[in-house]
């Protein structure tokens, strides 16, 4: 058999990079997770005996599997066995209702599905089409692993076949399968860290974000994959995040805005006793990072340790923002990520000059491979090698890119576009709004008018209060003429706010 590959030629799988570190250091705690920890050794022995586990149910190979759980350390063991015998694997929110659920398992096509104890009362024996095995994790998959054989050899796996399957957060339509290669994620861990330098043997990071996401599954990989060690949490706690991060010397963590906000609302006699005095690095991530927060982090944890990165499930890290640049470059997300190019076009399809609002598309090794079984979407989404998921951006005179908003949130009030993000940053200075979201409401006159969604902290403002805040700031046709008050900003998982679901409330 012919071929272009030399024989010393090594494809870049998570499992093999992973399997690597647990050779160096065997003894090592690679995860804990609660009361739980795993030794390198311990989790390469777990990953063979859950392929053995997937091998035992005769699955077809290439075959779709799916989990939806918490994070947990079970749950990375699962994906690295899926990953070690080439069965791309669904990662389901487990906070989605059970007909999402249900949805999602059938839309993959899973033949298997391994579920925590509260996805499986919450789905009370449901049938999934399609579905051949239901394991779960909590009780019968530590039974089969005494009972099961490890594979007596595993399958080739190559780079470009599918690694996992997140589906993307529904904010503007159906939740889609997004198609992530093996080498977009490897690549993707060596890429970070040499952005941010956290990520060594002896680094310690704490895992907080969903697993079951991009960002969450792509930031508890990397500190194994480079035989660190990670610490896990299911569930987010403000208060015992902080103490984590100060009494376990982490020198790491991710966290999306919705974290940050949490962590630094804590009783203040724990904030002044947690400060982080061992990180190195903070990263922000899967939802804009308001600048007024920005500065909050560097005030209480220290200046020369945020980075904020933007990316996509479909194009992993686009850009990053360095410590250095984020009082400098305000409401900035940086420069390209390490061999990424980054382009802005018009509708014309001309590339964009300085402070030029367009369209980003991105070019680089990490980029997903389609969505799955849906053509067109995926057709759409490609212009060449160049990637977009319809953001809107520019670019300043140095070159550090700004996120204007997503197309799909834009609005056209009079035929002028206005963005969201630019009036949300503003609102956000009031010392009274704790977090909101602008959205475009129907007007007969304008086409559409700006209408604030208001998480207010104490004290509920007037309308008139908050147009008067806001002029002299910006446009008068920016000035939001409708607000309703809200008890929370719907979320997914990443922190995204759904705005879909607050075009679709009833007044």
């Amino acid at each position: 058999m012919i071929t272009d590959l030399p024989s010393s030629f090594k494809h870049n799988v998570i499992s093999d990079g992973i399997l690597s570190a647990c050779s160096e250091s065997p003894s090592k705690v690679a995860y804990k997770h609660g009361h739980k920890t795993r030794t390198y050794q311990e989790l390469k022995q777990r990953v063979d005996s859950i392929s053995g586990i997937i091998h035992s149910f005769h699955i077809p190979s290439k075959c779709n599997i799916a989990i939806v759980a918490s994070n947990s350390i079970e749950y990375m063991e699962i994906v690295l066995a899926a990953s070690q015998l080439g069965h791309p694997i669904a990662t389901v929110n487990p906070k989605l209702t059970a007909n999402e659920i249900v949805s999602i398992c059938e839309d993959a096509e899973a033949k298997l599905v391994f579920f925590d104890q509260k996805v499986s009362s919450m789905l009370d024996g449901r049938n999934i089409s399609g579905v051949q095995h239901i394991v779960g994790i909590d009780n019968e998959m530590e039974t089969l692993i005494t009972q099961t054989e490890s594979p007596k050899q595993l399958p080739t796996i190559k780079e470009k076949e599918t690694f996992t399957i997140p589906y993307t957060s529904g904010t503007t339509g159906k939740p889609k399968g997004v198609l992530v290669p093996h080498r977009s994620r490897a690549l993707t861990l060596y890429g970070m860290a040499d952005a941010y330098g956290c990520f060594s043997s002896d680094d310690r990071f704490l895992s907080i974000a969903p697993m079951c996401h991009g960002a969450g599954m792509i930031f508890s990989l990397a500190p194994i994959f480079f035989g660190g060690y990670a610490e896990i949490m299911d569930d987010f706690n403000p208060e015992l995040v902080m103490k984590t991060l100060e009494d376990e010397e982490m020198t790491g963590f991710f966290g999306v805005p919705t974290h940050f906000y949490g962590m630094l609302d804590i009783d203040q006699s724990i904030l002044d006793n947690c400060t982080g005095s061992s990180l190195k690095t903070i990263i922000s991530n899967a939802a804009a990072l308001p600048q007024s927060l920005k500065e909050k982090i560097i005030e209480h944890f220290g200046e020369g340790l945020l980075y904020e990165c933007y990316g996509s499930t479909e194009g992993g890290i686009i850009s990053n923002l360095r410590p250095d640049d984020q009082l400098r470059k305000k409401q900035c997300v940086g420069e390209p990520f390490p061999f990424t190019e980054i382009k802005i076009l018009n509708d014309d399809g001309d590339e964009c000059g300085p402070n030029e609002v367009g369209e980003v598309f991105t070019s680089s090794p990490y980029i997903f491979n389609g969505y799955w079984q849906k053509e067109k979407e995926t057709r759409d989404a490609f212009d060449g090698e160049w990637l977009t998921v319809g953001d809107l951006a520019k670019k300043d005179e140095d070159g550090f890119l700004y996120i204007v908003d997503r197309k799909k949130d834009m609005v056209i009030s009079g035929g002028i576009n206005i963005y969201p993000r630019e009036i949300e940053e503003v609102l956000l200075e009031h010392p009274e709004i704790n977090d909101i979201a602008i959205v475009g409401e129907p007007d007969e006159k304008w086409g559409e008018i700006i209408k604030a969604f208001i998480v207010f902290k104490e004290v509920e403002l007037s309308l008139d209060v908050i147009q008067d805040f806001c002029s002299n700031k910006i446009a008068s046709i920016k000035i939001p003429k409708i607000i309703e008050t809200i008890d929370a900003l719907p979320r997914n998982a990443n922190g995204k706010v759904l705005k879909t679901e607050l075009r679709g409330r009833k007044a």
